[in-house]
């Protein structure tokens, strides 16, 4: 095996020099070195935009490119470089991933990165020809990564896929206090697991090389990258990448980086609920219908349960999936705790939200702090069917939510806040499949959490 990639692990350095004959810079694996062609006088593979194609090779009627390369910088959420923040899970075989367009009055589609991957998306990466499928272009994902102080110069490699799905979005542009529209990129992440875990660089600088067939090139793509050309969508559980050894989230990436965005958004979250910790649960069950929406299903809030003690029940909500007749209705019970956001989550109050579940109901547990490895192991092992989030995630939903009704933090959680005592009822859990009392807590319109078909964009 060459040059080999693998999956968060271990950081790379990419710095300004592009040095292409040093495997290591400021003693990390050098990305200049690892992706270097094998012939020189091609350029390096930079990644200098969001969406980076290579450029493409062969005759024209019978063109490839040989890789997408696309970079997700957490560090400038909300800027005006990047006013959207993506959303990476490799080892469940997700990246959810952002467009070009980043202002208003433009035509979304029309962007460079948006087109070509739409393009794709459209004909190879969802045909139902083998021959098509054969031309598709793999999708490598790139995350930078703060290491050792510094914000910029460093990344890892998050994994290689396909777009499985796109959705037509809202998105607020923090700077210029307008919302705008973009596109949102479903990717699913291929399994690495034939290949021991490394992506070997050597599929991709055959498919620079024009001189080396499509044919041949894929013969030395990764087994789930044949597979799924051999089979389709039929092949999609077959390839998707699941770690389950990996399954347990460590306290570090439970927290936003310190000084960061998130961890601002999370103190101040924190703190608005300060001697108010029941309100927070009004938040706690927006936030779980921004969730369980955005996965595709219809989410509807229900109402707050008082708080004399509803024995592991906050607020209750109700998911639809399917249509008409062909439709399921599910019971969600929510339990919210506003605690310090470095104290664990105590188990007890995990299995008090459990043990009011009833057989195809599920649960939601929000907090501002973090779950331990061995509450997320009794949880997994059990198969608890239960919706976790914990501080950085609450963190960047509410980021998302206030973006997208056009608010400041404060301001929504104000406004949220406003609802809470109009939404409390005390009624049994199962009449909110039937219907919904109380003061519903409004999602924003649009907030890219609905799909939208490409044609209608």
């Amino acid at each position: 095996m060459g040059r080999v990639l693998t999956i968060d692990s271990p950081v790379l350095r990419y710095d300004d020099q592009q040095d292409r004959t040093l495997e290591t810079v400021d003693g990390l694996p050098n990305y200049w070195y690892l992706t270097r062609p094998d012939d020189d006088q091609l350029p390096s593979v930079t990644l200098s935009r969001g969406i980076n194609p290579l450029r493409p090779v062969g005759r024209k009627d019978d063109q490839r490119t040989p890789a997408i390369l696309l970079r997700s910088s957490p560090h400038k959420v909300g800027s005006a470089t990047t006013p959207w923040q993506d959303e990476f899970a490799p080892d469940f075989g997700y990246i959810l991933y952002h467009g070009d367009n980043k202002s208003r009055g433009r035509d979304p589609s029309r962007m460079l990165g948006n087109a070509r991957l739409i393009d794709e998306y459209q004909k190879p990466h969802t045909s139902a020809g083998v021959a098509e499928r054969l031309k598709a272009t793999p999708l490598l994902f790139f995350k930078g990564v703060p290491y050792n102080g510094h914000a910029k110069g460093h990344i890892t490699f998050q994994g290689f896929g396909i777009v499985e799905r796109v959705e037509l979005i809202t998105q607020y542009d923090e700077e210029n206090k307008a919302q705008f529209s973009n596109y949102a990129y479903n990717c699913m992440i291929m399994s690495l697991a034939r290949e021991h875990e490394g992506f070997d660089w050597d599929w991709i600088n055959k498919r620079r090389d024009a001189a080396v067939s499509l044919e041949r090139t894929h013969e030395l793509a990764p087994w789930a990258w044949r597979e799924w050309v051999k089979g389709g969508a039929g092949a999609y559980e077959r390839v998707r990448r699941r770690v389950s050894r990996r399954s347990l989230v460590p306290k570090v990436d439970q927290r936003p980086h310190p000084g960061s965005q998130d961890d601002k958004t999370l103190r101040t979250i924190y703190d608005f609920y300060e001697g108010k910790k029941h309100n927070f649960e009004a938040l706690a069950a927006e936030v779980t219908g921004a969730i369980l929406q955005r996965s595709g299903g219809r989410y509807s809030f229900g109402w707050i349960t008082p708080q004399s003690g509803e024995g592991g029940i906050d607020y209750v909500g109700r998911l639809e999936v399917g249509s008409g007749f062909s439709r399921i209705q599910i019971v969600v019970l929510g339990q919210a705790k506003c605690v310090i956001p470095d104290t664990a989550t105590n188990g007890k109050d995990i299995a008090r939200t459990v043990a009011r579940l009833r057989r195809g109901w599920i649960g939601a547990f929000v907090t501002t702090s973090y779950f331990s490895e061995p509450v997320q192991l009794e949880i997994i092992e059990d198969s608890y069917p239960l919706l976790l989030v914990h501080g950085a995630r609450l963190a960047q939903e509410v980021t998302k939510l206030a973006r997208a009704s056009g608010q400041s933090i404060a301001e929504y959680l104000t406004v949220v806040d406003q609802r809470y005592t109009a939404s409390i009822d005390r009624r049994r859990p199962e009449e909110v499949l039937h219907e919904l009392a109380g003061l519903p807590i409004a999602l924003p319109a649009h907030n890219g959490s609905g799909p939208s078909s490409l044609s209608s964009a």
